[in-house]
C-alpha cells in the first residue's frame, strides 16, 4: 500500500516538468499515437455521425491546417469540410428568423388613443375613427 502510493507520488512529481516543459518531439510523439487511434476507429466503425457541434468545431479549425494536409488529418473528403463551412456562414448571416412580416404593430398610446375617440364618439362610424 505505501510502495503504491509512493510510486504514485513520484510518478505524479516527475511527469510535471514533463507537461511545463513539452517539447516538439513529445507533440509530435502524442499526434502520432492520436492518429494511430484514429486509424483503428476507423477500422472498427463502419461510419461516424458527426453532431452539428462537431461541425462547427471542425469546420472552425480547418482553417488551422493546410488544405493539402486535409485528406490525412480530417476523416471526411475536402468538399465535405467546405460544404460545413458554408452552412456554417450561411448560418450566421441568415436574417430570416430576425425578420416579421407583414406591418408592424401599432404602438400601445395611438391604439389607447383610437380607441378612446371611438368610445367618446360612436356616432362617427368606422371610417371617420379611422381617418
Amino acid at each position: 500500500m505505501i510502495l503504491s502510493t509512493v510510486y504514485a507520488v513520484t510518478r505524479r512529481l516527475l511527469s510535471l516538468p514533463a507537461l511545463l516543459l513539452r517539447h516538439d518531439v513529445t507533440k509530435d510523439a502524442e499526434l502520432l499515437v492520436l492518429r494511430h487511434e484514429t486509424a483503428v476507429l476507423r477500422r472498427h466503425v463502419p461510419r461516424l455521425r458527426y453532431e452539428p457541434a462537431d461541425h462547427l468545431w471542425i469546420a472552425a479549425h480547418s482553417h488551422l491546417i493546410p488544405r493539402r494536409r486535409w485528406p490525412q488529418v480530417f476523416p471526411m473528403t475536402p468538399a465535405t469540410l467546405l460544404a460545413w463551412h458554408r452552412k456554417l456562414v450561411a448560418r450566421k448571416w441568415d436574417y430570416s428568423q430576425r425578420r416579421r412580416s407583414g406591418r408592424p404593430p401599432t404602438a400601445a398610446a395611438v391604439r389607447a388613443l383610437v380607441l378612446r375617440v371611438a368610445a367618446e364618439n360612436p356616432g362617427w362610424g368606422h371610417r371617420r375613427s379611422h381617418g
